[in-house]
């Protein structure tokens, strides 16, 4: 298989789908790489790295486009790549499909065949694609958030330790997962007075057992939400329902109530985000405020740590990769009902039901569509 790795062109984000040791992983498999001009010059890796490793380096995206029967790429293709695409071409990224139609459509007109990395579950009923950098983003979002925090950058001026005779601030996570948990040890890690909330009880008491109760567990109600969201200095959002919409937790009304100056940061975003206020920035105007709220909605929050971020979610995606490769995208989904959760789209049919739910699509479902290739 000819497989293609597009320089990412979103806003500041330098992130690459393969690193050399990928692409000397498929080349030692009998398969083909090309990778545009300086892809990975973001990350550090240069074009004579992967030309050691077996890749073809060409000069545009539009060659890799052309010619690959896969496309591994890191974020959702923009408008232009979606124009590039062809029909049964295979596109390996991360999608974030629910919140955004406007790249639904364009998949669905291309024709071509998109495996979202999010959507994608194993055996234990989590989310191997997504997890690298659910790490990744948990563990920055206490970073941005003690940066927007100071008082130059618009945050009340609490520092998340406190010194000895004052306070630390009041850390609220919202969602005990993959992003919360990580989110929640670095807060604890800086000192801060973490609180997370969850809607699962088996979750809770698996993050008291692991941090001993040095972090309070909260069962999530919207009671509950309102009164932790109203003490905090930063509530880091935190909610995930696979390939939907996330759900708005915090309203635009609740911010009046806040602290003046609190922060909020949005890992959501991704999934259109579960502050009623939130909208995606970037990394180069990470912030705005609303109602004397701090908000921080970067929604490729892991690009910034660029380096990091690859190798990680190249180690997660690889064997993935290979298995497309070696047996065709069509038999790879069939073998497997967890890899086949990542199909959402397919030659023009939605086949993620969350996704078709929220956009207004008819659902097919995968396998029907796969069974009828």
């Amino acid at each position: 298989m000819l497989i293609g790795v597009p320089k990412e062109i979103k806003n500041h984000e330098y992130r690459i789908g393969l690193t050399p040791a990928g692409v000397r992983e498929l080349v030692s498999h009998g398969h083909k790489v090309i990778v545009e001009d300086n892809g990975g010059i973001g990350v550090g890796l240069e074009n004579q790295h992967y030309k050691t490793a077996g890749a073809k380096i060409v000069k545009t995206a539009k060659e890799i486009f052309e010619k690959a029967e896969m496309i591994v790429k890191v974020k959702e293709p923009q408008p232009n790549e979606c124009k590039m695409l062809q029909k049964g071409q295979v596109l390996f990224t991360y999608l974030h499909l629910a919140p955004d139609p406007k790249q639904a459509k364009g998949l669905v007109k291309s024709g071509s065949v998109a495996i979202a990395y999010e959507t994608v579950t194993d055996e234990h009923h989590g989310l191997p694609l997504l997890a690298p950098m659910s790490e990744v983003a948990g563990r920055m979002s206490i970073q941005a958030g003690a940066h927007a925090l100071e008082k130059a950058h618009g945050g009340n001026g609490t520092l998340l330790s406190g010194v000895p005779g004052v306070q630390p601030a009041n850390v609220v996570v919202i969602g005990g997962g993959v992003v919360g948990i990580n989110a929640a040890r670095m807060a604890m890690g800086m000192g801060a007075h973490v609180t997370i909330l969850d809607r699962s009880l088996d979750r809770l008491k698996e993050i008291d057992m692991i941090f001993g109760g040095q972090i309070t567990t909260i069962f999530s109600t919207a009671e509950s939400v309102e009164y932790h969201v109203f003490q905090a200095d930063l509530v880091i959002g935190a909610v995930l329902i696979p390939g939907a919409a996330a759900p708005k937790l915090v309203t635009k009304s609740m911010l009046k109530s806040m602290k003046r100056g609190a922060v909020i940061v949005d890992v959501s975003i991704d999934q259109g985000g579960c502050f009623e206020t939130s909208r995606p920035t970037t990394h180069q105007e990470p912030t705005y405020i609303v109602d004397g709220i701090v908000h921080y909605c970067v929604a490729n929050m892991p690009g910034a740590v660029a380096r990091t971020s690859t190798f990680a979610l190249t180690n997660a995606t690889l064997p993935y990769v290979v298995e497309l490769a070696e047996k065709g995208y069509r038999r790879a989904l069939l073998d497997s009902e967890h890899f086949r959760n990542g199909l959402n789209v397919h030659c023009g049919a939605i086949t993620h039901e969350a996704v078709a739910n929220d956009l207004g699509y008819d659902y097919k479902p995968a396998l029907d569509v796969l069974e009828a290739a």
